[in-house]
């Protein structure tokens, strides 16, 4: 039996989506064709490997024994790729680097621009998630995230240390009575599916029964309600070369333990050895050594 990388990647894809056009959409390919190649790989295995319904694609104890040898084979195709990356002479192409909403906002993207400056022939790629992408499998070359890495093939690249604060608009501000508490502050924050995302799960242990004022499921749309006195936001208080001018001011309350984060560059072990790969990760270290608290 012979089942090729591509047919195991398309398993996998609907596997973790749970369902076939959520596969099409990762995969970029059209339903039909999905749904053709999964039955051409059912037909090899000689075994169902989904079950549909309306709610879409769920395993079958055949398919559930594919799943673990489909991840190593999507690692071990990330390594492939870096391996034949490493012989690139000199840094240049595309360098995929991975954040939350907020530091691809906030930092990436005007980072991309000091890179075209000092390196033409490198190119950045984006990817603004609040999901961790697989970097062993290669969904991305770069992460910058809160949580350090424990996954054995992860490398932490440069860890730093940032404080917490909460802020509002100015106008908000001059509404508030003088003794303000994390209680009677109205809140922006996530909404649903995307509230065990932080800050929501540390305002909740802070705020009993806590409720946002303002929810949205994207940062931008939470910072504009923000500027615009819907609510508060925590924030970190850093400054670095490419931050803008905020109408947000910070006020003096306590966090509690929750009143400092990381942020932490992290990468595959085999990344590095790519030229174009060390060079932008030797840059974000730099600008993040020069970040200042704001």
């Amino acid at each position: 039996m012979d089942i090729s990388w591509d047919d195991a990647k398309l398993f996998l894809a609907i596997a973790e989506t749970g369902s076939l056009s959520g596969a099409a959409r990762q995969l970029k390919l059209g339903q039909p064709t999905v749904t053709r190649r999964l039955a051409m790989l059912e037909y090899t295995v000689g075994a169902a490997l989904f079950r549909r319904s309306v709610e879409g694609a769920s395993l079958t104890s055949a398919g559930e024994r594919l799943v673990g040898p489909a991840k190593k084979m999507a690692e071990w195709a990330g390594e492939l790729h870096r391996a034949a990356s490493a012989s690139d002479g000199a840094p240049r192409g595309l360098v995929r680097v991975t954040s939350s909403p907020f530091i691809c906002f906030d930092f990436l993207a005007p980072f991309a621009g000091l890179l075209a400056e000092k390196h033409p022939g490198l190119r950045l790629e984006v990817l603004s998630s609040v999901q961790y992408l697989d970097l062993a499998r290669g969904e991305a070359d770069l992460a910058m995230r809160s949580r350090a890495p424990s996954n054995p093939d992860l490398q932490l690249v440069h860890s730093l240390e940032v404080e917490s604060a909460v802020f509002v608009s100015k106008a908000l501000k001059a509404r508030l009575p003088k003794k303000v508490t994390l209680q009677t502050l109205p809140w922006v924050a996530w909404c649903p599916p995307f509230e065990s995302i932080p800050p929501n799960p540390q305002l909740e242990a802070l705020i009993p029964n806590f409720t946002p004022a303002f929810t949205a499921d994207h940062f931008l749309v939470q910072l504009a309600a923000a500027e615009a006195g819907l609510g508060a936001m925590v924030l970190g208080r850093v400054s670095h070369r490419f931050s803008r001018d905020s109408s947000l001011v910070p006020l003096d309350l306590e966090l509690g333990p929750h009143g400092k984060q990381a942020l932490h560059l992290v990468c595959a072990k085999s990344a590095l050895d790519i030229p174009r790969v060390r060079r932008v990760a030797e840059l974000i270290v730099d600008e993040l050594k020069r970040t200042k608290r704001r």
